[in-house]
């Protein structure tokens, strides 16, 4: 799929825009399949746009919301994607607790975990092991090392072809994170980036040659649609339009 990227001015017309890609995208999926599943990203970037779906009016039972990736810490820590996500968007909508899917970070092993969490997603989906489900959005951030979920340049995570959630690591902190596999399935994939300092890694990501595994968001090349929404600061340099499609 031949990305689309849009930049914005500012990081306010960037939240503005992705709430209106996103949104637009949740109502097709319930038309369409009467549920939407999702998956979040963490970071600093996409906190206000959580926090304005928290004000945005949505059939909040038909939505089933996910995690791509999870440093593995408590729900209560500061630096939970899940926990800051359930702070300033899940706790003030109505929607059903069953429909909320964090990752597990209590068991004795991320990888125990990683497994769980795998058998959660299937089970969710309805689906047998060895399926690959379909996300109707993943959204993701990317890193100043190009980055993606917990993909890390140089990790073991990047070569995992044979699971749909596995255990990551970051400076010898362990993360979970969706594989390329899972990543790639999604009807809609959205990455939001924001600020000067992504400019090197979007140059190498959007090179016509280069290295997933020194650029892990080169490896993210979705059967359906792909949309990198940045600021006017990451995509300085880029020649494309500036409206979502």
């Amino acid at each position: 799929m031949t990305p689309k990227v849009r930049i914005y001015p500012d990081r306010q017309a960037l939240v503005a825009a992705a709430l209106t890609a996103i949104v637009d995208r949740i109502r097709m999926a319930i038309d369409q399949r009467q549920s939407c599943t999702i998956a979040l990203s963490g970071g600093s970037t996409p906190q206000p746009l959580y926090a304005a779906l928290a004000n945005t009016d949505l059939p909040w039972d038909r939505i089933r919301i996910f995690w791509g990736d999870e440093r593995y810490v408590a729900p209560t820590a500061p630096d939970s994607n899940y926990g800051m996500t359930k702070r300033v968007w899940l706790d003030l909508v109505p929607i059903p607790a069953a429909n909320i899917h964090p990752m597990p970070t209590d068991c004795e092993r991320p990888e125990l975990a990683a497994s769980a969490y795998e058998a959660e997603i299937l089970a969710d989906f309805g689906l047998e092991a060895g399926s690959i489900p379909v996300f109707d959005i993943v959204l993701l951030g990317m890193g100043d090392d190009g980055h993606t979920a917990s993909l890390f340049p140089h990790t073991a995570a990047l070569s995992v072809a044979d699971r749909l959630v596995t255990a990551g690591e970051k400076d010898g902190q362990p993360r979970l994170t969706f594989t390329f596999p899972l990543l790639n399935r999604s009807r809609s994939t959205i990455f939001l980036v924001a600020g000067a300092s992504k400019q090197t890694a979007l140059a190498e990501i959007f090179a016509l040659q280069g290295d997933i595994a020194a650029y892990p968001s080169r490896g993210i090349q979705p059967e359906g649609e792909l949309l990198w929404l940045l600021d006017a600061a990451a995509g300085a340099g880029m020649t494309v339009t500036s409206e979502i499609g």
